[in-house]
């Protein structure tokens, strides 16, 4: 499903190729709204795998240019740590054991690391952007399909599109990839979760092991709802603390990026791998630096985290910074 939806997409998004520029030209004309409109429209979705896929299809199509298809999918980063607030508050819901500060814990964890990795690694990779292309452009050619396996859906899509017009094709490919997506998780629910967390979680007192478990178990399911969300209840009861789950987060971090670089090898896009490949390496690169000075890292944000939950002040403020600077780029005018 999540693969038809793909080219389903990339299928919309060529047809709509000449209409979709003059709309993106008009509102989405700079970079800085480009990375604007991804991270809000990830809050939205509460997915921002749809957002990569959507940001590439387009990308593939010429709608949107390497700068701002760079900056759109780090965009889905930055917004995709709502999903882990989402969890936590529903757990809150179930069992009101905890304030609210306390029950999005992980979900407030989760923003600061993935914005101090990601907001570097953004601002790195788009100064950085010409060098990163030529140094990863082999990595994009490489990757490339020689073979069309997803030439047998071709007619499928085609008649779709033609039965039900451009636009009505564009929403029925993004409520499929959600779709696909979602019923992937309800799948992982099934998932044995408790031989899971005996069976991996308990090694999380090893920084490096931790890493390499957030990175496997993310870009395995491809799912950072279910990497994540299944240690929501954990922690939120303290049977893992801040330090064991920082760097498998920071693991995840990485992962999730990994099914974005499939939708770019799908969609036959030897340049969007090398843009998706460019802020994965960025990312990762912080993230390894971060782990060589653990300790210092982890002691700033255990100070900002902890004035998160327990004060609500300083909770409703970051709150409300977390939409207000994604719309505030999103208008301004480059």
């Amino acid at each position: 499903m999540f693969l038809f939806g793909i080219h389903l997409l990339g299928a919309v998004t060529e047809a709509a190729a000449a209409p979709l520029q003059q709309l993106f030209g008009r509102y989405v004309a700079g970079d800085a709204r480009a990375l604007g409109v991804s991270w809000i429209a990830t809050y939205a979705l509460a997915n921002g795998s749809v957002i990569a896929a959507l940001s590439v299809s387009l990308f593939k199509t010429g709608v949107v240019t390497v700068s701002q298809l760079f900056l759109m999918v780090a965009g889905s980063r930055l917004g995709a740590a709502a999903i882990v607030v989402l969890i936590g508050a529903l757990d809150y819901l179930q069992k009101r054991r905890y304030s609210v500060g306390e029950a999005i814990s992980l979900g407030l964890l989760t923003f600061l690391l993935t914005h101090s990795v990601y907001v570097p690694a953004t601002i790195l990779g788009y100064l950085l952007l010409p060098w990163l292309r030529g140094l990863f452009e082999c990595v994009g050619e490489g990757l490339e399909l020689s073979s069309q396996p997803l030439a047998v859906l071709e007619p499928m899509t085609t008649t779709l599109i033609d039965a039900i017009g451009v636009a009505p094709g564009f929403v029925v490919a993004v409520i499929i990839l959600v779709a696909g997506l979602n019923l992937f998780d309800r799948v992982l629910k099934r998932v044995n979760t408790a031989w899971l967390r005996q069976r991996f979680f308990r090694r999380f007192q090893h920084k490096w092991v931790a890493l390499g478990l957030g990175i496997f178990i993310t870009s395995i399911t491809t799912s950072v709802a279910f990497s994540l969300g299944v240690i929501v209840p954990l922690y939120n009861r303290g049977y893992l603390e801040r330090r064991e789950v920082t760097p498998y987060v920071l693991g995840a971090n990485i992962g999730t990026l990994f099914d974005t670089v499939v939708v770019a090898v799908v969609l036959k896009s030897p340049d969007g791998v090398t843009l998706v490949v460019s802020l994965l390496a960025v990312g990762t690169l912080i993230t390894l630096g971060i782990l060589l000075g653990f300790s210092t890292y982890l002691e700033t944000i255990d100070v900002v985290h902890t004035r998160l939950v327990e004060d609500q002040r300083y909770l409703v403020a970051f709150l409300i910074s977390l939409v207000v600077v994604p719309v505030v780029i999103t208008v301004l005018p480059f």
